[in-house]
């Protein structure tokens, strides 16, 4: 795959990794998801700062890293945006986060397995990608 910069196939082997290792925990122990919804819901504290280091990483990813050329690039882009919006939304409002989060708990082996799919696809891409100043 190629991209305009290093710092695209960096971010995605870096998202990668953590999706990997967010679906194999998910996968070796499923009712911490459910767990960690409950805390989200008990400790106010602990939702604010997840919500704070979520937002700054969120930022921290958009403010060096806000390409749109190609589609590396845009999904790049796209989930530092999400991961920024999801903090503010954690902060502001979590109980919409809590109840989106719901469904997920019914199924969690099931988003583990797709949680590293998309892991294995971003470090590929990340690791096999090419960075080109132009396309």
């Amino acid at each position: 795959m190629h991209t305009l910069t290093v710092l695209t196939l960096d971010l995605a082997t870096a998202i990668g990794l953590y999706w990997i290792a967010a679906g194999i925990g998910l996968l070796l122990s499923p009712e911490r998801m459910r767990a960690m919804v409950d805390d989200l819901v008990r400790v106010p504290g602990l939702t604010y700062g997840i919500g704070l280091g979520v937002f700054a990483i969120g930022t921290a990813i958009l403010i060096p890293h806000h390409v749109l050329y190609d589609p590396l690039s845009v999904i790049v882009t796209l989930l530092a945006a999400i991961f920024a919006l999801e903090g503010l939304l954690l902060i502001a409002v979590p109980q919409v986060l809590v109840r989106m989060a719901q469904p997920f708990l019914a199924n969690a082996r099931l988003w583990a397995i797709v949680s590293v799919a998309l892991g294995v696809l971003m470090l590929l891409a990340g690791l096999t990608g090419r960075a080109d100043a132009l396309p």
